[in-house]
């Protein structure tokens, strides 16, 4: 879609993977037309000339753009709009707990620009033609950008590797596959069917990494010790931090054997930061994602939320939370997707046994994340990393997920010194625009906040707040290694 407003942003911190410098940006016709950076003494080059900083943004005017409408931004940050690779949107069939219309306006509220959606919805969508079904359901009704992962199955290994020798992979991210069973039923636990899904070399593999066999053990011993009635707390010694480290065993010693392009999702112990990092060395293509949810929540907030923290693999202890972070920290972790899994609430009140795992959470990743970042002394760069440049780049996504000449212009402006408290407003990550209409960091305060964003260079928020009811996100292009 073409844009033809020209905007030039003045006077903001441009953050990317690389570095954080106060700059301006030019946008035309929805792409990022000139980047400039202030260098130390003040000075910027403008047209092969230093010139003051400070008369950067009236000689681009007069010069260049004339048209463009000048926003001025001391002390906001300036990032690539978020990439959210994992999501659960619900649609198509479960459309009472959330569509894509709903969850892709809270996500663009929260600084998501494009989302990526997970396959296990009902039906399932294991082949082209349920991505395209999916694909007719999502063109002209996101408000954010959007693409899908593909499914595996015990049975669809060959047709999945068929679809990518047949030149059929851009249709697609990623393959996912449930190494533990979730919402959908869509276990993968054939031997064989693990093994042909590893060798792929044509796309990269994701993983939900918890052993199921382990899990149902504990299941049973949970119901011997109390009956129906099992607490929510008992939560995380069923989905165990043991059946997420023997799986991840499992997969990454696959990974190092077939040298999978392998990305393990929501990562949530210490053990398995450990063996990612050590199995990168043996496979560089190994990758890791954890959520927001696991780098805020701990165990001790059963007591407190009870089943609105039940989800799968579970919230373990601090100490894992806290290697998380400094895994974020470090680059263990490449990427942050927010898992958001959204279910109503009179759903979420029902006992353990038939409560649903999952919880809405996309409106608050990037904000979560700033506050982690403030507290843990992460870099905005780190930031920049995780929420998009590096998800742009495992899967192939073509112009998104940076900041460069030449790039669609999707853009979140961020004030990272704002404090609010979670459910006090409807502004931006302070509100919960999900169909379910509840997030678990209702009361929380958090530091910094999404306030503009552009989508192709169109301004969609201001003021944390959409600018009109009008969906205008478009599909993502992928392109296979």
């Amino acid at each position: 879609m073409k844009n033809d407003n020209s905007i030039l942003l003045s006077e903001a911190s441009i953050a990317t993977s690389k570095e954080v410098r106060q700059g301006t940006l030019l946008v035309e016709d929805g792409k990022i037309a000139g980047i400039w950076y202030r260098n130390d003494d003040g000075t910027v080059n403008y047209d092969g000339d230093d010139i003051d900083y400070s008369s950067l943004a009236e000689k681009i005017l007069e010069t260049r753009s004339p048209q463009a409408k000048l926003i001025k931004l001391p002390g906001k940050v300036i990032m690539a709009g978020a990439i959210d690779a994992h999501v659960h949107f619900r649609e198509p069939g479960m459309t009472h707990k959330a569509d894509m219309v709903s969850e892709s306006k809270a996500a663009l509220l929260g600084g998501v620009t494009s989302f990526i959606d997970m396959p296990n919805n009902n039906p399932p969508a294991t082949s082209l033609e349920r991505l395209r079904e999916k694909a007719a359901l999502a063109e002209g009704r996101c408000f954010a950008n959007w693409g899908f992962h593909i499914g595996a199955d015990n049975s669809n290994p060959e047709t999945l590797e068929k679809c990518l020798s047949e030149g059929q992979a851009n249709a697609f991210a990623g393959i996912k596959v449930f190494m533990g069973s979730s919402t959908g039923n869509m276990l993968v636990d054939k031997g064989n069917a693990l093994e042909d899904l590893f060798s792929i070399t044509g796309s990269r593999i994701l993983i939900h990494s918890e052993d199921e066999a382990i899990i149902k053990a504990n299941l049973e011993k949970a119901k011997e010790k109390f009956g129906e009635d099992i607490p929510m707390r008992e939560h995380e010694n069923i989905r165990s931090r043991t059946a997420c480290i023997k799986s991840t065993i499992k997969a990454l010693e696959m990974a190092m054997k077939h040298g999978t392009k392998l990305h393990v999702c929501h990562v949530t112990t210490a053990e398995e930061v450990e063996m990612i990092r050590t199995a990168k060395q043996y496979n560089p293509e190994i990758t890791a994602e954890t959520s927001a949810n696991y780098l805020w929540f701990c165990n001790e907030d059963y007591d407190r939320l009870g089943s609105l923290v039940k989800c799968n693999p579970a919230i373990k202890t601090a100490a894992d939370r806290a290697a998380l972070r400094q895994a974020v920290k470090d680059g263990v972790i490449d990427t942050i997707g927010s898992d958001h899994a959204p279910h109503m609430m009179e759903e979420k009140q029902h006992p353990y046994l038939s409560c649903p795992s999952g919880m809405p959470s996309i409106q608050q990743e990037i904000s979560v994340l700033l506050t982690v970042a403030s507290q843990e002394d992460i870099p905005l760069s780190r930031v920049a990393s995780l929420i998009s440049e590096k998800t742009a780049e495992l899967f192939g996504i073509e112009d998104r997920g940076v900041i460069k000449t030449g790039i669609a212009a999707d853009l979140i402006i961020i004030d990272p010194n704002k404090k609010f408290i979670v459910g006090e407003s409807d502004e931006g990550a302070a509100g919960a625009a999900y169909k379910c209409g509840w997030t678990p960091y209702k009361g929380a305060e958090l530091t910094g906040m999404v306030e503009e964003v552009f989508l192709a260079g169109r301004h969609v928020v201001a003021g944390g707040r959409l600018i009109d009811g009008t969906p205008h996100g478009t599909a993502l292009k992928f392109t296979k290694f």
